[in-house]
């Protein structure tokens, strides 16, 4: 199914019948990366999954968008689709974008998996600071982009030009203080061996939070499909332990 929101058309799927529950997928995904939790929980609950803007069968953005324009999204989606109060789940880039939207409107709970939130400042490597220094040489400034896509991360490398503009504005801005607003229940759910966002973060995120707690299990970044059928009892049994 599609549906018209900031001029875009955006796919998505529902399905079950219950509480709602919004499920959104990480960067580079689509509805099919999120469908096997939603398959396990449609017997209780009202499912939508949705490709985000630039993923999936969704259109990609005309402008370079952020985190605001993602949340904005997400709420017009919500409000077109008559959604009330959801529970939100997210993964990855997918949890940032309901880190935002939880921060400024009702939700019943809210679950993450390996959601990155509070950015911190990392060592460049060696060959990004030679790139680096390569480029303030006189006459070096036209191996920008070329420079980019040689050091830039895999993510970077396979999007579009626009959506390489989009990972560049939503990557690296810190949702922190969003994070501290969030007073419904959350639960943080990572992989103990998640090398893209290590475990230490989820543990700083946990603390910052008014109310959540964090459930560390064997796996990477996608220990939400390595681990699911645990993960499926975790979150009944969060969802029915009442507010």
């Amino acid at each position: 199914m599609k549906i018209k929101v900031k001029d875009i058309d955006i796919n998505y799927i529902q399905y079950g019948d219950g509480k709602d529950i919004i499920l959104l997928h990480g960067w580079g995904q689509n509805i099919e990366m999120m469908k096997p939790i939603g398959d396990n929980l449609s017997n209780k609950y009202k499912i939508t999954i949705i490709d985000f803007p630039g993923f999936g069968k969704s259109e990609e953005p005309k402008t370079p968008w952020t985190i605001e324009d993602y949340k904005e999204m997400l709420e017009k989606v919500v409000e077109k689709l008559k959604i009330k109060c959801p529970i939100i789940m997210g993964h990855s880039f997918g949890g940032r974008v309901a880190i935002r939207y939880s921060a400024d409107n009702k939700i019943e709970k809210l679950i993450l998996f390996g959601s990155p939130c509070i950015r911190k400042q990392k060592e460049l490597s060696m060959k990004t600071k030679i790139l680096k220094k390569m480029k303030q040489l006189p006459g070096m400034d036209s191996i920008g982009e070329k420079m980019k896509k040689y050091i830039g991360s895999r993510d970077y490398k396979a999007a579009s030009p626009m959506m390489r503009q989009i990972l560049v504005n939503t990557v690296n801005e810190d949702l922190s203080e969003y994070a501290k607003k969030i007073e419904e229940p959350t639960l943080l759910i990572w992989g103990d061996n998640d090398t893209e966002e290590p475990v230490e973060e989820a543990k700083d995120l946990e603390k910052i939070m008014p109310d959540a707690g964090l459930v560390v299990l064997p796996g990477g970044h996608y220990v939400y499909l390595e681990n699911l059928y645990q993960i499926i009892n975790i979150i009944n049994t969060f969802l029915e332990g009442g507010n």
